[in-house]
């Protein structure tokens, strides 16, 4: 049953009352008061600063706008008397022309008399691209100025040519009109003239004539392109003074699109002037405006260029403007293209055209981007006003609480773990600086202190550790200076292993060795503690602090030299935080001590493996020792390399010992191969040389061709055939076992003649009288079991492979084909159908060498047994590699080796390091019994025929070549006798 707790007498409330849910959350909330002071007046600044800013904004963005139309009217303005100063000029020439003789002139010569006043006016008005005239008669008479390089190639002018004269006139002889192309230079002299047939112009046909005719009356076109020229321009028409011809003038409107784009309010800004159709007459890239159009009206067979309408310019703010409509008026924003614009929509006065308007389009940004950096500017203003105008109650309280507010941030991140030293400003109150003082001080010994336990945990050599963490403990303790001293083997003495000397000069205070008596006598003072250079106004002590294992055994010596200062050294205190100190310090030197230990105990059982494998067969001894030196050689050579596709190779020291664990690993495996087969020196040989069986076979031959003589002789046969064919029998049985002890050798090649007579010579018979089921071992029993029993005297072949002589796998098939379930280690090799095949036949018929198929699987088998049995072992990640390393010499590139079939890409360095060293010893190996040893230029050669073969990786050979290893291996384990001359350039040339 549940009781109600009573309340406390004095009246207090319970801690869960005040600070639980009972209390609501608004009123566990506290704010500083200089906090609160300074929220108000900031909150109020910034509220007059957002009226302030608007109201400049919009005043200073209506301003704008407004500046924008006066801006607007006043280019409206500029445009039309732009018009003005390009029209009127030829209306003024034009005039003048009509009361000219040329009016009146009625043939070609005397019309040419008057070319140079025509080519004055072209001269003086720029603007002016053409002057004509038409005759009631259809002749007609047009000057053209040729003023740039593009009218020069199109009108196929000559180099000096100034001015093309086209005529349609009567010419002499001519039974019509005839059309003329000629060219002046500048001084108007015929350069090149030429009737052309194709010309055919009518200036009757055209609107400029029959208007200006027909109304009497100056006449102004609309705006067009010029198909000669094509520049945008107009055509000016008018009748002579006595109307007997009309003459034209054609005025470029080209400098009208510059004239726009130099009025731009903004760079941005887009400005165009468009006619009623919206036909685009004027605008700042005037290229954009040219169309190609239909054929030309002259008859030029060419397409001429035409004026694009507003819609196919291409530019979005004023497409947008044409899709609202031409509106004149104010000013109106609207979005074109992602971003506002400002519109405004001009007329264009003049008195000889109508409908024309300025469409002018203004992006926002950039017209309001003064606006914006003023503004800007005034906010800034405005905070550096606010930050001036906060509370002096402001300042003088934040001065006092920040050292406060500094110190409880410092103890959270104390709690947090977080021993860094915050950097506070030194507070004017005196018991607040002091306790400032002393937690920037515990925070830098609780840092330190963490420094010297990563130190011990990280670091994994004894002298940098040791070094690391005197370093770290003299600044932690304020001392001056350090050592650490262990023992010597046989506690010989002490042995300086670590120092540290804030001033240089100390260092000799510290010799490298030092008596035990100074560890057995750690409390007592000792000579040399007190120097001659030490200030007498700063007495120096020396600490002493034995360092022992965790059995009490003693490790070293740790000594400490400091100032005394009252306060921090003087009491026990000091001592007993330095001796639990130094316990940890013992801990680690002695766990390093025995990582060490274990270390060489593992190397020394390694080493001892690799010598009980070389001392298992005296003719391979040594193979375990040079490999592993050569192929460390050879990797440390190319982790020095600077240069070359070796450069970038390197290794840090837990792979090194990688590497060096499982080169000295590599054949571990032999020690479950056996001796009869790795020592296997001739074909019959097992646990012995079974020739001597098959000889004392051919002895019985032997005594049975004797007795068969005698049976003979005593019979009454011929003694003289009987002797001879007895001398036969002995020469052939001779003959054959030679025969048979030279196929036991294996020293040749054994061609098929060879094994036909060696199954000729087993049908031989011999008769044997005793049972061979005596004397046998459970194992050859059991393989005899299923034979049957031959009665005695039973007749034997000479040579045979029996039944018993094949050995079966059975329960210890070896998992190393690759769709065997047990097999995890990924091995792809050919399994023979049995263990052992001890026939002699097959023994003795053996093509090359002395193996059959079994033997060399037995053989080849060490490697599987490598890789099975290092991969039971538990080596740590840093060594997880060692089983591949030690496993992956037998492979090859192109993925024919053993035992795992790998491939080029899936064989490390290390992996082609070590096959090259294994394949390298074994060549120049003197100590195999079924080769002679090869000199070096034999075996380079071989390995570099192996090379092309795909078997050895060809840069580190060439490598192995160049760098010399294999010179220095040489000189230290071969003999004179094969260390002969090598051209090293040669059997790179055979590598290619």
């Amino acid at each position: 049953m549940d009781t109600m707790r009573p309340p406390p007498r004095d009246g207090t409330m319970p801690r869960a009352a005040l600070t639980g849910d009972g209390l609501a959350w608004w009123r566990r909330v506290t704010i500083p008061f200089e906090v609160l002071i300074a929220s108000v007046v900031v909150l109020a600044m910034l509220l007059l600063t957002a009226l302030l800013v608007y109201q400049v904004g919009t005043s200073a963005r209506q301003a704008m706008i407004d500046a924008s139309d006066d801006s607007a009217q006043h280019i409206s303005q500029l445009i039309s008397e732009r018009v003005h100063r390009i029209v009127d000029p030829a209306d003024a020439t034009i005039r003048l022309l009509a009361f000219d003789p040329l009016a009146s002139a009625t043939n070609l010569p005397a019309r040419l008399r008057r070319l140079p006043v025509l080519a004055r006016l072209l001269e003086q008005n720029k603007l002016l691209s053409a002057v004509f005239i038409g005759y009631p008669d259809g002749q007609f008479l047009l000057l053209r100025p040729i003023r740039n390089a593009a009218l020069h190639a199109r009108l196929q002018a000559p180099p000096d040519a100034a001015y093309l004269l086209q005529s349609m006139a009567r010419e002499r002889g001519a039974a019509g009109m005839v059309g003329r192309w000629s060219y002046y230079d500048a001084q108007l002299r015929v350069i090149d003239t030429a009737v052309r047939p194709e010309y055919r112009y009518d200036p009757r046909s055209r609107p400029w004539y029959a208007e200006a005719a027909l109304q009497n009356a100056q006449v102004l076109t609309a705006p067009y392109v010029f198909f000669t020229t094509q520049e945008v321009g107009v055509t000016l028409s008018q009748p002579s003074e006595d109307g007997r011809a009309v003459i034209g003038l054609d005025v470029a409107l080209t400098d009208l699109g510059a004239e726009i784009g130099s009025l731009r309010l903004m760079p941005r800004t887009e400005i165009a002037v468009v006619d009623p159709d919206f036909r685009v007459l004027a605008y700042p890239d005037m290229s954009r405006v040219l169309v190609r159009g239909e054929q030309d009206t002259d008859g030029g067979g060419a397409r001429s260029l035409q004026l694009r309408t507003l819609d196919a310019l291409g530019v979005p703010s004023l497409q947008a403007i044409q899709s609202r409509g031409l509106k004149e008026g104010p000013s109106h924003r609207f979005m074109a293209g992602g971003e506002e614009w400002l519109a405004k929509v001009l007329p264009l006065t003049s008195a000889r055209w109508q409908g024309l308007h300025i469409l002018m389009a203004i992006p926002t940004r950039e017209l309001l981007s003064g606006v914006n950096d003023n503004l800007r500017r005034q906010v800034w203003l405005s905070l550096g006003l606010i930050a001036l105008m906060l509370p002096l109650g402001w300042l003088a309280g934040r001065r006092v609480g920040r050292s406060l507010s500094g110190l409880a941030v410092q103890a959270q991140a104390l709690a947090r773990f977080d021993f860094r030293r915050a950097t506070l400003r030194s507070s004017p109150v005196r018991e607040v600086r002091e306790l400032g003082q002393v937690m920037d001080r515990m925070s830098e010994t609780i840092q330190e202190f963490l420094h010297i336990t990563h130190h011990i945990s990280a670091e994994s050599r004894l002298d940098l550790m040791l070094s690391s963490v005197l370093f770290e403990l003299v600044r932690a303790t304020s001392c001056t200076a350090g050592a650490v001293y262990l023992v010597e083997p046989q506690r010989a003495g002490l042995l300086r292993a670590a120092r540290y000397c804030e001033d240089e000069e100390h260092q000799s205070r510290y010799p490298e060795h030092l008596p035990m008596v100074h560890f057995i006598n750690h409390g007592v003072a000792q000579p040399g503690d007190e120097h001659e250079d030490d200030d007498a106004a700063e007495p120096h002590r020396v600490l002493r602090v034995q360092l022992r294992t965790r059995d009490g055994q003693p490790l070293g010596l740790l000594v400490l030299r400091f100032v005394l200062t009252p306060g921090r050294h003087e009491d026990v205190h000091f001592r007993a935080f330095v001796e639990k100190l130094s316990g940890t310090l013992s801990v680690a030197i002695e766990t390093r001590n025995l990582i060490e230990g274990q270390k060489k105990l593992f190397d020394a059982v390694i080493r001892l493996l690799a010598d009980a494998i070389d001392a298992k067969s005296p003719y391979t001894g040594g193979h375990c020792e040079r490999v592993p030196q050569l192929a460390e050689s050879l990797m440390q050579r190319m982790c020095d390399a600077q240069q070359g596709p070796f450069a970038h190779v390197g290794m840090t020291d837990d792979e090194r010992y990688e590497f060096r664990l499982g080169a000295w690993l590599h054949d571990c495996g032999k020690v479950t191969s056996p001796e009869h087969i790795i020592d296997k020196a001739t074909k019959l040989e097992t646990l012995h040389n079974r020739i001597h069986e098959v000889r004392m076979r051919f002895e019985v031959l032997w005594r049975d061709a004797e007795l068969d003589y005698w049976k003979q002789h005593v019979a009454g046969v011929d003694p003289v055939r009987l002797q001879r064919e007895l001398l036969q029998r002995r020469d052939r049985l001779q003959d054959d076992f030679a025969f048979v002890a030279r196929c036991n050798v294996g020293g040749e090649f054994m061609g098929d003649a060879d094994v036909q007579r060696l199954a000729g010579i087993a049908r031989q018979v011999w008769q044997r009288h005793f049972d061979d089921r005596l004397g046998l071992s459970t194992a050859e029993a059991a393989r005899l079991a299923q034979v049957p029993v031959r009665p005695l005297p039973a007749n034997e072949p000479l040579l045979a492979d029996r039944p018993e002589h094949i050995v079966p796998w059975g329960e210890r098939r070896p998992p190393v084909e690759a769709g065997n379930p047990a097999n995890r280690w990924g091995f792809d090799m050919v399994l023979p159908q049995q263990q052992a095949h001890l026939g002699e036949l097959h023994n003795l018929s053996i093509r090359r060498g002395t193996l059959t198929a079994e033997d060399r699987f037995r053989i080849n088998d060490h490697i599987v047994q490598t890789i099975v049995m290092l991969s039971g072992l538990p080596f740590p990640p840093h060594l997880a590699r060692v089983p591949s390393i030690a496993g992956s010499h037998h492979e090859k590139l192109d993925g024919t080796g053993y035992p795992r079939r790998l491939k080029q890409e899936e064989l490390t360095l290390a992996d082609r390091v070590m096959t090259l060293a294994d394949i390298f010893e074994a060549l120049t190996a003197a100590d195999r019994p079924y080769k002679p040893p090869k000199t070096l230029s034999e075996s380079l050669g071989i390995m570099a025929q192996m090379v092309r073969e795909r078997h050895i990786d060809p840069q580190v050979f060439r490598f192995f070549l160049e760098s010399g290893v294999w010179r220095e291996y040489a000189e230290r384990f071969l003999p004179e006798a094969q260390r002969d001359v090598v051209d090293v350039e040669a059997i790179l040339a055979k590598v290619g």
